[in-house]
């Protein structure tokens, strides 16, 4: 249980004055946290091999890939203009570049 004297050391070191109504609704607020924490911590000790779900590798193999022209084609006919393969856009850098 959190006492007066805790709630008296948090507030000397966060360098701040409490009134008696605030030490009283810091300390039920503290005691709420640390309540909270205390169960995740048992909650935390669990054994994963005994939990009723099944885990399972999230992760998949990439097995659709594509050459990566495959796209390239339908892909530049779809911009409003293209030089070398490539989408022409509008320059917004003045300096810098090489074009």
């Amino acid at each position: 249980m959190i006492d007066d004297k805790v709630i008296d050391n948090l507030a000397n070191l966060a360098r701040i004055s409490l009134s008696a109504e605030e030490k009283a609704q810091y300390q039920k607020d503290l005691e709420s946290i640390l309540a909270y924490v205390s169960k995740i911590g048992e909650a935390s000790d669990q054994d994963p091999a005994k939990l009723s779900y099944p885990l399972t590798n999230v992760w998949r193999t990439d097995e659709d890939s594509f050459d990566p022209e495959t796209y390239s084609e339908a892909i530049l006919a779809e911009a409003p203009e293209t030089k070398d393969n490539y989408i022409v856009v509008k320059k917004i850098l003045e300096n810098g570049g090489d074009n």
